[in-house]
């Protein structure tokens, strides 16, 4: 049985979104196969599910209080607030009582204890988080990193390539994926000191299979699997991903390819490095998003992804 953790304070439409979610995975949970556990005020959590219509009964309470804002400093907030969902979401994930731990709360609050409780990887540099982009032939790609990392040196880029590939073919079931590193053109001698150093490393690299260098002009045409950039670079481009959806939908044009830039599409995302199942989602999620990253956590719980990353990651030069 996979066991997740889902904090209910996390996220812009807390507590309601995130109870919401859970109930719709009540089938999956009588069947046996899954638990989750609900990090959060049990009252709360108690009352909205027998509002909804649901059986608290399903569920696993853990009872929490003071929880980290949006908006609170992710350090002093961790240190602080013992008793929120987000530090007893973790300190569960490290004892084994939950394989997963989700959130859509503060998302430095999720890194400083996936860094500081959960710990990273060994051989790692920095862990980061990947996003997903639509295909024009109907499939997706990943990119990474879109946030944790706003600066880079080459060696983390060529990481970073190693964990996308990793997480490509463990999750989204690509044989050999495609490994691009995102820059100002495709010639190999082009670029910056960052992105020409890292694609000196890729190109030598045994654990992936690097394709080369990719313009901003080709993110959405097929031409990889893997996306590796720098946190900074990588967070506009996810930015702009989800403008596209925004645009469409304030000018009222329908196309089933832009509609796939919804960020809800996806959920979340885990943090790709640490020794446990992390995974964080957009602040705004509605309780379709979170469902769908509960979906997204036991799968990645089912495939054991840190232990797949650990084992490529004590084994490469």
């Amino acid at each position: 049985m996979i066991k997740i953790g889902l904090d209910t304070d996390g996220g812009d439409f807390a507590p309601d979104a995130n109870i919401q979610a859970a109930l719709g995975l009540s089938d999956e949970i009588k069947s046996g196969n899954l638990q989750i556990v609900l990090f959060g005020n049990q009252q709360n959590s108690h009352d909205l599910i027998e509002r909804e219509g649901g059986n608290p009964s399903l569920f696993t309470f853990v009872d929490c209080g003071d929880p980290i804002g949006m908006g609170e400093n992710p350090v002093k907030s961790f240190v602080s607030k013992k008793n929120s969902s987000i530090v007893k979401g973790f300190l569960a994930l490290v004892k084994g009582e939950i394989d997963s731990f989700c959130s859509t709360g503060n998302t430095g609050a999720m890194l400083v204890g996936a860094m500081q409780i959960v710990k990273t990887i060994p051989g790692i540099i920095r862990p980061c988080i990947s996003s997903v982009l639509p295909q024009a032939d109907g499939s997706y790609s990943i990119i990474l990193d879109v946030g944790a990392n706003a600066d880079c040196k080459p060696d983390v880029l060529y990481q970073f390539a190693i964990l996308g590939s990793i997480y490509s073919k463990s999750v989204h079931k690509v044989e050999r994926p495609r490994v691009a590193l995102l820059n100002i053109g495709e010639e190999d001698e082009k670029g910056n000191l960052l992105t020409k150093a890292a694609f000196n490393q890729l190109k030598e690299c045994r654990n992936i299979h690097f394709t080369g260098n990719i313009e901003g002009s080709d993110l959405f045409s097929s031409a990889a699997d893997v996306i590796v950039t720098d946190g900074f670079t990588g967070n506009v481009v996810l930015k702009q991903a989800e403008a596209f959806h925004t645009l469409t939908t304030q000018r009222n044009i329908e196309d089933p390819f832009f509609d796939r830039f919804n960020y809800e599409e996806y959920g979340g995302t885990p943090i790709l490095g640490v020794n446990s199942n992390v995974l964080i989602g957009h602040g705004k999620s509605s309780a379709a998003a979170v469902k769908k990253m509960l979906k997204l956590a036991a799968q990645v719980s089912k495939v054991n992804l840190p232990s797949k990353i650990s084992e490529v990651f004590n084994n490469y030069e």
